[in-house]
């Protein structure tokens, strides 16, 4: 039991060291960039593009619904972000880039 315990701890040490846990840093930095990204408008050439749940989500956190996500790269986002569907998009994306 105790070598099963020491093999789990180790294992998620691994994955935090590899990157697979995003990190407050990686929040951080895309939400970062999130913000950049909305406040570019139709001005960036992005592919960040708003899907269907992105704007289900932003509304539902605009009439203040609950904010779970069933979209685990949205892990971290802004709750302000949360509210805008592109915002979303953008963060997704970054995380998406970021191995999460």
């Amino acid at each position: 039991m105790i070598h099963a315990f020491g093999i789990s701890v180790a294992v998620s040490l691994t994955l935090i060291a590899s990157g697979l846990v995003p990190t407050t840093l990686d929040f951080a930095s895309c939400n970062a960039e999130a913000r950049d990204a909305v406040n570019a408008g139709s001005r960036a050439a992005s592919s960040a593009v708003p899907n269907t749940r992105d704007r289900q989500r932003a509304d539902d956190a605009q009439r203040g619904g609950a904010q779970t996500s069933d979209d685990a790269q949205l892990s971290g986002m802004d709750a302000d972000g949360a509210k805008n569907a592109a915002y979303q998009a953008a963060y997704r994306t970054c995380m998406r880039r970021g191995g999460f």
